[in-house]
């Protein structure tokens, strides 16, 4: 059947080309033409999704606590003014010469952790709280558009929180349970932006993506709501990690290194909940330890390396190394899965692969060193 379809049609096009075309040239007009067909309804189509996840997100919100949506739609009109007149400032412009490789610099000018410490120490009243928070039918023009719904969706949850936690509204968070759909598109969402950001990085950052990175961690480290985030989105979030970790490791840019450090401090950021953790640093000790061996092994027949993956591993190596030293200083050591399989995978070999790169290598074996040290006391303790 298929075989008669594509002859009939094939004969279509001959009977009705045009005069002064080929074959050739009349069958790829077409083919333009209903691709862009197809593109315009996709186009529909995706703007139809969107707009069913808003209108999901307000009736989860709804749902969860009515007296928070009435009050904060009536400022909402005020809000979304003021938001026209006044539009999203953005942070000054930095020079990165790729000299100051300090964590705390490099990350704090992307604005985002001076950001998240403010957002810790938020005022505790309800008008505050309310006025604070943007209405949900805002909207931003832009490559950033795909990340504000999630983020006020996520502001809202968030906030709702924080006022039922002080008695302020009546909250039924059991809701969540019930549409697991809206908060996993949600968080995908926000994920998908934070990627595309980081792949490709642009300064000044905006506001909104400090506020994303914001909204991402206090959702993950809040008491009620992070339980249903890792349960609905814990594999989308190992992917994000991944993602992350591979774009310091592919990243070749001659001036990388702010962007670099603040993916990293975004790593370490969402290494405050406990679950998540530990599988990052399950996939840290893997892809250094999948690096040592690649590196030994090229050392051993003298070939080459990959020198830019080489000058980046040693980020990952820092972020495995701090995290590591934050549970010896806590003495949070538990069975996670880092004390396993891949612990055991990391250390076998290692006084080996240690003894035959420090020579060549000794900047590197001496981080895998203290990597090692790190993890033998967490065994000892």
């Amino acid at each position: 059947y298929l075989k008669i379809s594509k002859l009939a049609l094939a004969f279509a096009i001959i009977h009705s080309k045009p005069p002064g075309k080929t074959c050739k040239e009349y069958t790829e007009h077409l083919a333009k033409t209903v691709s862009k067909q197809d593109f315009g309804w996709k186009s529909k189509v995706e703007a139809l999704e969107a707009e069913v996840l808003r209108l999901r997100q307000e009736l989860l919100l709804n749902k969860i606590c009515p007296r928070f949506c009435l009050e904060n739609n009536a400022s909402a009109e005020t809000l979304l003014d003021q938001e026209c007149i006044d539009p999203m400032s953005y942070s000054s412009q930095l020079e990165d010469s790729g000299c100051d490789v300090s964590n705390d610099y490099a990350f704090d000018s992307l604005g985002i952790a001076s950001d998240f410490h403010q957002s810790e120490h938020n005022v505790n009243t309800s008008k505050r709280w309310l006025e604070r928070v943007p209405p949900l039918n805002l909207c931003c023009t832009g490559k950033e558009e795909s990340l504000t719904v999630p983020v006020q969706f996520l502001q809202h949850l968030l906030e709702i929180r924080k006022l039922s936690e002080r008695g302020i509204f009546q909250a039924d968070f059991t809701e969540l349970e019930n549409d697991s759909f809206t908060i996993c598109n949600s968080v995908s969402q926000l994920l998908d932006g934070l990627t595309i950001f980081y792949n490709s990085p642009k300064f000044p950052v905006s506001n909104l993506l400090s506020e994303a990175v914001c909204v991402l961690i206090s959702l993950i480290t809040d008491s009620k709501l992070s339980n249903h985030v890792l349960k609905k989105c814990f594999k989308k979030l190992e992917e994000f990690k991944k993602n992350l970790i591979q774009i310091i490791l592919r990243n070749s840019s001659v001036n990388r290194f702010q962007a670099l450090h603040a993916v990293s401090q975004t790593l370490v950021l969402l290494a405050r909940n406990n679950v998540l953790r530990n599988s990052l640093i399950s996939l840290l000790l893997s892809e250094v330890r999948q690096f040592a061996e690649q590196l030994l092994q090229a050392h051993q027949i003298q070939a080459m390396y990959d020198i830019i993956q080489y000058e980046n591993i040693f980020l990952l190596c820092t972020i495995l190394e701090q995290l590591l030293q934050n549970e010896t200083e806590d003495g949070n050591v538990s069975s996670s899965d880092y004390d396993g399989e891949e612990k055991i995978k990391f250390l076998k070999n290692l006084d080996q692969i240690i003894l035959h790169l420090s020579d060549e290598f000794p900047l590197f074996s001496l981080y895998l060193w203290r990597v090692s040290v790190l993890l033998n006391s967490s065994q000892i303790q």
